[in-house]
């Protein structure tokens, strides 16, 4: 009988052995620390928190990330240090950057730390940590009255600024607006334009077609005439979109249909220019040149007509 008590008092210390072992494999030997690295802090300025854990070298450890819980404070960021084992232990530390917008006096933070146990997981919390928020206003006796607020409506100087929004609508409504006439107006538009081109021609060819005829009264040379026919021919070339400054004579005759005042000036004009035959009387040559100059007038009257139409 006493063996027996023996042999179960034995088997039951080991039971109880065996399960001590296993628990203190279980459990973590040390809790995670954590710590604010100031005493004091101000509303909305970031704070350091640091974490540390100290544990077996052989023990997986993760560390809270961003979508952890940090009430009251906010996550800013986070700055992880390497594991460093020593002397059998390993450290895993990292320092989180928080802000607090609450307006206690003290405020405390704990944060878990997992660790993997094969398939499953253990969390354990840090040791709280407190941080004392730092009162930039001064602080009033209980039942003190409120400090009595001064006043001050006088208006501050504001720099214009440009209203981007409403310009660039205003350009933009102009611009429709100025593309709206032109597509109406645009065939007015156009001949208008076409009129004034033309009587800017117009004017200039008289100007260099007397400058011509003076010229060749004054120096009685060929060349200025030959010249004055050549502007003559070129002008109506332009004016009625033709051929006519390289057709002959003949051609030109019959290009305008007999026309009185242009055969009869072109007649003249080559007895002169080609067989040099020079009347002693000017009339003859300057009766030639005011024929084709009343005659370029006709046709560009004719033109500007068919414009205003």
């Amino acid at each position: 009988m006493r063996q027996a008590t023996t042999l179960f008092s034995g088997l039951l210390l080991a039971l109880l052995g065996a399960g001590a072992a296993a628990a203190a494999t279980a459990e973590p030997t040390q809790e995670p620390q954590g710590h604010f690295l100031r005493p004091t802090t101000l509303v909305g300025k970031i704070v350091d928190y640091e974490l540390s854990y100290t544990h077996a070298p052989d023990r997986e450890v993760i560390f809270p990330d961003s979508t952890a819980e940090f009430k009251p404070f906010e996550y800013v960021g986070k700055t992880f240090y390497p594991t460093r084992t020593r002397g059998g232990q390993s450290l895993d530390r990292s320092v989180y950057h928080l802000r607090t917008f609450a307006l206690d006096s003290v405020q405390s933070l704990s944060l878990p730390v997992t660790l993997l146990q094969g398939n499953d997981t253990l969390t354990v919390r840090s040791t709280t940590a407190t941080v004392r928020l730092q009162r930039t206003a001064a602080a009033t006796a209980t039942g003190a009255e409120a400090p009595v607020l001064r006043q001050n409506t006088t208006p501050l100087p504001v720099p214009t600024q440009f209203n981007y929004p409403y310009w660039l609508a205003g350009a933009g409504l102009l611009g429709l607006l100025l593309v709206s006439l032109f597509l109406g107006f645009r065939r007015h538009l156009r001949k208008r334009y076409q009129r004034y081109r033309l009587r800017k021609n117009h004017v200039y060819f008289l100007a260099q077609y007397a400058r011509h005829i003076e010229r060749f009264t004054l120096s009685r040379s060929l060349t200025n005439m030959e010249r004055a026919i050549t502007l003559w021919k070129n002008y109506l070339t332009g004016l009625e979109d033709n051929t006519i400054s390289s057709l002959t004579t003949r051609e030109i005759v019959a290009h305008y249909e007999n026309d009185h005042d242009v055969k009869t000036a072109l007649h003249i004009t080559d007895r002169v220019i080609y067989g040099n035959q020079f009347s002693e009387e000017e009339a003859e040559t300057d009766m030639a040149f005011e024929l084709l100059r009343n005659f370029a007038e006709r046709r560009y009257d004719l033109v500007a007509a068919s414009l205003r139409a």
